[in-house]
């Protein structure tokens, strides 16, 4: 019987052809855990706004990857030792990144599980493999936690400057059509050095890192934290939150959901469950946007009108008003709106579902975390801030909040539903 070719060469709308370069690769590709994330978008909720964001973490991981074997190319060429189980290794860690992404990803961290950060299950998983490939990760978890002694990989694979936000703002750049998130990863690549085994750019590169910062800093503003993508999420939280709510009520009319969602849905799952029943891990590799959507289109029929709202208003993109400040609202503003939505019927024990408030927050680079670091043509390494003579280098390093007040414009069916 012939052996299968897992040397495979893939067509990616980005880059052009980029290859699978090795047979552990290949496999980890193949498995299920990692099949599923062709049915997690990349961008939730993004394609309210941009029709085109329908791109998958799958495609994002895959890109990813072709970075990381870019990267590794670079750093051998400049006569720095990487061997190629390390090549693989730093390939594989950064393939399985987002392994531990739920449907809608960071709307479901904060919504379903208790505060498990998605990089923990991520973890959890990339273990899991770890025994069904024999111990053939080993190398690859230590850099993606951390612990592998040279440190440059852990930054290739999570810093300010890794190949996951390379890729990520590149691809949504290109996917919603927004100009503004292409960053010229190849060439950052190319400009990349080690010093005493930490990630460097030289000193030509700086005008391709004030770039790819400034890229950042509008893709947030402009893609994930547009404010109809805002709207959009914050109705997606009230639907989950609604239907826990009715699946804990005692005589409540039974809320469908499949098998694997239904368990989040009746408690807030923390790592500690994660790490102690395997009960947990097997039905989140099972979970993906499908379930959801599923859900909220049987939802729409639901007796409960509340549910029954939320979900057909999400479903025909009748989205929540939203108006954004700089400053916190003024308590006068909040009393108007809870006016109006009780002038509609609303009682007030319903008014946290139809009224929203929250933050969002952007920085581009901060540097009290991990550094970008340039080394100057001297050899001496300095931190990009102090390196870039960009005017507002300042706007790009300082912490950024937007709050936001979001509700219903029209409750109608809700409110006839309520006086029946």
């Amino acid at each position: 019987m012939a052996t299968p070719n897992k040397k495979k060469i893939l067509n990616d709308p980005v880059y052009g052809f980029i290859t699978i370069p090795t047979e552990l690769l290949f496999d980890l590709v193949e498995h299920p855990y990692f099949q599923r994330l062709r049915r997690i978008k990349q961008l939730g909720l993004s394609e309210y706004v941009y029709p085109g964001a329908l791109h998958t973490r799958f495609h994002h991981a895959l890109g990813a990857m072709h970075l990381m074997g870019q990267a590794m190319g670079t750093l051998q060429s400049k006569g720095h030792y990487i061997s190629n189980d390390e090549c693989e290794a730093a390939q594989i860690a950064i393939l399985l990144h987002d392994i531990g992404h739920g449907p809608f990803s960071h709307v479901l961290e904060s919504c379903l599980l208790d505060n498990v950060p998605h990089e923990e299950i991520s973890l959890l998983l990339m273990h899991d493999l770890n025994r069904q490939f024999g111990g053939a990760l080993a190398m690859a978890i230590r850099m993606f936690d951390g612990t592998y002694e040279r440190v440059f990989f852990h930054q290739l694979i999570s810093s300010q400057l890794d190949m996951d936000r390379m890729d990520y703002l590149n691809r949504d750049g290109y996917y919603t059509g927004v100009a503004e998130g292409a960053i010229g990863a190849e060439r950052i690549i190319k400009m990349l050095d080690l010093v005493d085994d930490q990630l460097v750019v030289e000193a030509k590169g700086i005008l391709s890192i004030e770039n790819f910062l400034n890229a950042r800093r509008l893709m947030y503003w402009q893609v994930y934290l547009h404010k109809t993508s805002i709207c959009a999420e914050s109705m997606l939280i009230q639907i989950l939150r609604r239907a826990r709510f009715l699946i804990r009520q005692d005589g409540a009319e039974p809320v469908f959901a499949p098998e694997s969602f239904q368990l989040f849905l009746q408690k807030g799952v923390s790592l500690a469950d994660f790490q102690t029943s395997r009960t947990y891990i097997d039905a989140f590799t099972h979970l993906d946007d499908i379930d959801v959507w599923f859900c909220i289109k049987q939802w729409a029929l639901h007796p409960d009108p509340v549910l029954s709202t939320l979900c057909q208003m999400l479903l025909d993109r009748k989205l929540f008003k939203i108006m954004l400040s700089t400053e916190p609202f003024a308590g006068e503003l909040l009393t108007e709106v809870e006016s109006q939505l009780h002038q509609m019927g609303l009682p007030d024990e319903l008014l946290s579902y139809f009224l929203v408030e929250g933050q969002a927050t952007n920085a581009a680079y901060l540097p009290s975390e991990d550094h970008i670091s340039i080394k100057l043509k001297t050899g001496k390494v300095i931190d990009i801030a102090d390196a870039s003579d960009l005017s507002n280098i300042q706007v790009l390093t300082n912490i950024v909040r937007r709050y936001y007040v979001c509700w219903a414009k029209d409750l109608t069916i809700l409110t006839k539903s309520i006086n029946q």
